[in-house]
């Protein structure tokens, strides 16, 4: 009974401090340029150039874990 507590209150904690993390912050504008209009901040960066690669070794990874688990738990 202990251990679920335990493992209850971690899972809370963890899915609040998500929560407290993704919340979106506004930026301050950019200062002006001496003399000039404002300044344009540089782009950002992609967050899709690898991400489908990182999912597909994340699937790979997974199906290796369950079949090496099911292949220990036989033997």
């Amino acid at each position: 009974m202990k251990t679920k507590k335990i493992i209850s209150v971690l899972v809370l904690f963890l899915l609040i401090s998500t929560v407290c993390v993704s919340q979106v912050s506004t930026t301050p504008p950019m200062p002006a340029a001496p003399g000039g209009p404002r300044s344009i901040p540089p782009p950002g960066l992609p967050i899709d150039s690898g991400l489908i690669v990182l999912v597909i070794i994340g699937i790979i990874y997974g199906v290796y874990k369950l079949l090496s688990s099911r292949k220990a738990s036989n033997v």
